[in-house]
């Protein structure tokens, strides 16, 4: 975690400088520049094709870039030996694909590796059993993990990530397979991990729980960042109704005082679009 590392809460630890990342003539990311700082929960949000999940796969290193520069504690992606970014930053993928029916807790125990062979080893056996009490996986110990279901598969992935125990955590839609009590266990784990210092990155398609949440939210169209900053800030009736080419109206829970965000669904009275043109 973040304190592991010497970053104190608010320090920027990773960041992307100017980055552009095309996929032949088409630029996904246009000169986008943004910081992660120890301590903070940051949602990525914005529409299909907006450019999230390549922007953390820039950030992570997965990918390459036309222009611009991504840094871990100020220095470049290209300044690290593969195991030490993997000893300072964990990355959860959109898709996770296991082609052999190893035992859940031996997927979770694969989040280990960057350690092995340093006095860290020695807590190997408890990170991973504390990642799986903290997933709710336990009980799925010696079963394949092929045999699980999808949302199963969702939170031992997530497990394993967990128990790298690294200083930057970067999620790629770690709740889309899961029911709602999951989901909120899963943004309660990383919002935990933030609080403890570490810097977590979270790719979103559910702007509740952006709202709810996160302690930053950038807002991404079309390649380009149009929002950055608190939640009630960036997450507006005008700016998502604008972004989202569909009418979205928020507001503040009256019972705790967070912030809603709800799509204006058409009724017997008009449609979306009738809507947005009122």
């Amino acid at each position: 975690m973040s304190r592991e590392h010497g970053q104190p809460p608010g320090e920027p630890v990773l960041a992307a400088h100017g980055v552009t990342v095309r996929r032949g003539d088409r630029a996904v990311l246009r000169e986008v520049s943004v910081a992660v700082r120890a301590g903070e929960l940051l949602a990525l949000v914005g529409p299909n094709g907006a450019g999230k999940s390549t922007l953390l796969a820039a950030l992570s290193g997965e990918i390459g870039l036309a222009a611009g520069q991504v840094t871990v504690d100020g220095r470049p992606l290209s300044a690290w030996r593969p195991v030490e970014l993997a000893r300072r930053r964990a990355l959860l993928p959109q898709r996770n694909t296991v082609a052999f029916g190893f035992p859940v807790r031996d997927i979770v125990a694969m989040g280990r590796w960057p350690w092995s062979g340093t006095p860290q080893s020695t807590q190997d056996d408890e990170a991973v059993a504390a990642a799986m009490r903290a997933t709710g996986v336990s009980d799925y110990a010696t079963r394949s993990y092929q045999a699980l279901s999808g949302g199963e598969q969702a939170r031992v992935a997530l497990a394993r990530v967990l128990a790298q125990r690294t200083g930057i955590l970067l999620l790629d839609e770690p709740t889309a397979a899961l029911d709602i009590r999951h989901q909120e266990l899963v943004m309660g784990l990383a919002g935990g991990r933030a609080r403890e210092g570490a810097a977590v990155v979270v790719v979103m398609h559910d702007l509740g729980l952006a709202a709810a949440y996160a302690d930053r939210v950038v807002l991404l169209d079309d390649g380009r960042v149009v929002g950055d900053g608190p939640p009630a800030q960036v997450l507006t009736a005008a700016a998502l109704t604008e972004v989202y080419q569909h009418p979205i109206r928020t507001a503040l829970d009256p019972a705790s005082g967070a912030l809603l965000v709800q799509p204006v669904r058409a009724r017997a009275s008009g449609t979306p679009q009738e809507h947005l043109q009122r």
